[in-house]
């Protein structure tokens, strides 16, 4: 614990927070004023710290004359459908991996974890010529498909480690009972795991939602890209630098992680913790 009885101390300690937080949010606030910023004040050669006049043209632009609602549905599709599958699989795969005994647990269980170690752009390199055998590339399970395969071993660990401090008591007093495994899971375990549910679809809808490398390898037709490739594609491309508009247009992007995280922030903050002690 750092010792924050003398000025001195304290008057450091809040610099450096004051330093850190400036790293963190300025370029939040920078993207906020340059989406209001109209292009000819955007583009000055001395930049200002503030829109003189502020407009939502880019906002509008965005919504109206692009394509950004096509982007944001495909994204909203492949986002919730991967992160409920991977939901719904790491689910029973954590369930097993913290309360059963069989040979070989451990192993998989690692084997799947190992993935994580490899580079996303490694990975890829391997799913590629595997969605090309099942003619899955551009096509919406392809690329549901290959988010699973990220996010998978994550979530099948955050639920293992918070179904390891389930009572066994709990499942053992169900059993006699005469409630079949399957029950009890779905009557007990599941409702008593609300907030490491959440926590795991809330990690798989945003690791597809903000993915950029896979949906532009395995994505080529139009209708179907999803928003970082679009936006990428639309308003900084080798013929066109739209700051404003792309500005605009992830500030639109972001609003359903932001939002989802403000319902959703207790469930969050309980799943990030839960399995931390034992």
């Amino acid at each position: 614990m750092f010792d924050l009885s003398s000025r001195s101390a304290r008057i450091v300690f809040f610099a450096a927070l004051a330093v850190i937080g400036f790293f963190l949010f300025f370029p939040l606030y920078w993207l906020v004023i340059s989406s209001l910023k109209a292009n000819a004040e955007l583009y000055q050669v001395v930049p200002t710290p503030f829109p003189t006049v502020p407009s939502l043209e880019h906002f509008i632009r965005a919504l109206t004359a692009g394509k950004l609602p096509m982007y944001l549905m495909n994204s909203l599709i492949t986002s919730t459908c991967s992160a409920a599958l991977v939901t719904l699989l790491a689910l029973y795969a954590g369930l097993s991996f913290a309360k059963y005994r069989y040979i070989g647990r451990q192993p998989v269980m690692l084997f799947m974890l190992s993935a994580q170690m490899f580079p996303f752009g490694l990975l890829l390199i391997s799913i590629y010529p595997l969605m090309s055998e099942l003619n899955l590339l551009d096509t919406r399970p392809g690329l549901i498909l290959s988010y699973i395969v990220f996010a998978l071993p994550v979530s099948t660990y955050m639920l293992y480690s918070y179904f390891s401090q389930v009572p066994d008591e709990l499942i053992d007093a169900a059993r006699a009972d005469g409630a079949s495994d399957l029950r009890i899971f779905h009557t007990i375990v599941i409702p008593i795991s609300i907030p490491p549910i959440v926590t795991v679809f809330l990690y798989s809808f945003m690791w597809s939602w903000n993915d950029l490398l896979y949906s532009m390898t395995l994505i080529v037709s139009e209708d179907k890209r999803t928003i970082g490739p679009g936006l990428l594609l639309t308003y900084l491309n080798e013929v066109n630098s739209d700051w404003g508009g792309a500005m605009a247009a992830s500030l639109i992007a972001s609003a359903p992680i932001v939002a989802a995280f403000m319902f959703l922030q207790r469930y969050f903050i309980q799943g990030v913790t839960a399995g931390a002690v034992k």
